[in-house]
């Protein structure tokens, strides 16, 4: 297998063809047009579809749960692995996830991790030492404090910390790419593509990359993304940033394409955007809970229209042109 078939498919790809896996079940002639339409319509289409055939005849030997784990939506996994416990089917169903996903879709270290929350959910969580800890949506996150340390492993996701006052332990949040401790504070840190955003919303955090042990410290109402090869520039924090801890979304003149992403992440499917209406620009605040009417809240404002082939496979594009 050459290594360009082999690396991880991007999420909301993998999520889309497990999306048609499931509808070409019990599908109509329709749908398995709009199938084929998809399949080739990029090669990334293309790779995930293979990879789940790789999956598929990975499991092929194994019956019963193990392999109905699979064919069943993220959420219904997760209950399934829940209830099978510590069997052999579980850890078949899981680990072979891993191994098909790879770590940019559902690793290992998400089912395991001590706290996580599905595609659209949210959840607050209050530590052992008072420290309230916001997750976003399809986060997890490992806890670990000792005596010598209040650590937070950021597996997945995005998450909202308050630190706690009156422990003396340093609270630090890790990621692959970095190291962050807070200085009596309130801040972001969200996994993206690219690294680890550290967004800080009060008083300060010293934070450092895995390359370079090198602290230094941001500021209340600064950013900054943590790369494997050293920290990007500071830059002024974006508005709204903690809004989704309000279950809203808030953008300023930011591109089309930025904001269905970032709606994406809150649904399963495929949401997606047309090459031709991506960067037109929007201003405003959007329902997380409801991504749907979200979506409509385009219409009003921007020459777009919302096509829905399945409940799975949406896309914002460009609005038909209405005769004189």
């Amino acid at each position: 297998m050459s290594p360009a078939s082999s690396r991880p498919v991007p999420a909301h790809v993998l999520d889309a063809a497990i999306a048609w896996q499931l509808t070409l079940d019990s599908s109509s002639p329709l749908e398995r047009e709009e199938f084929v339409k998809w399949h080739a319509a990029h090669e990334e289409h293309a790779r995930a579809w293979r990879q789940l055939g790789m999956l598929d005849q990975r499991f092929s030997v194994a019956k019963g749960p193990a392999r109905s784990a699979l064919l069943q939506s993220r959420e219904s996994i997760r209950r399934r692995v829940r209830k099978l416990g510590s069997g052999l089917a579980s850890v078949v169903a899981v680990v072979g996830l891993a191994l098909f996903a790879g770590e940019r879709y559902l690793p290992l270290d998400y089912w395991l991790a001590d706290q996580r929350t599905a595609t659209g959910e949210q959840r607050t969580v209050r530590l052992a030492d008072g420290t309230l800890l916001n997750l976003n949506t399809h986060s997890a996150v490992d806890v670990r404090f000792d005596a010598k340390q209040r650590l937070i492993v950021l597996q997945e996701g995005e998450i909202l910390i308050e630190t706690a006052h009156g422990d003396t332990r340093p609270f630090i949040v890790e990621t692959r790419e970095g190291s962050m401790r807070a200085l009596g504070t309130r801040f972001l840190v969200k996994r993206e593509e690219q690294g680890t955003r550290l967004s800080v919303l009060q008083s300060a955090v010293a934070a450092h990359t895995q390359s370079n042990p090198e602290e230094q410290i941001l500021r209340e109402g600064q950013q900054v993304l943590l790369r494997s090869d050293g920290l990007g520039s500071i830059v002024a924090l974006t508005p709204g940033a903690d809004a989704w801890t309000r279950g809203m979304l808030v953008v300023d003149n930011a591109r089309l394409s930025d904001l269905v992403h970032e709606l994406g992440r809150y649904r399963h499917g495929h949401l997606g955007v047309a090459p031709e209406v991506a960067d037109l620009r929007i201003t405003g605040s959007f329902p997380l809970h409801d991504t749907d009417k979200a979506l409509s809240a385009l219409l009003p404002t921007l020459p777009v229209q919302i096509e829905q082939r399945t409940p799975y496979w949406v896309t914002v594009a460009k609005a038909d042109s209405k005769p004189e």
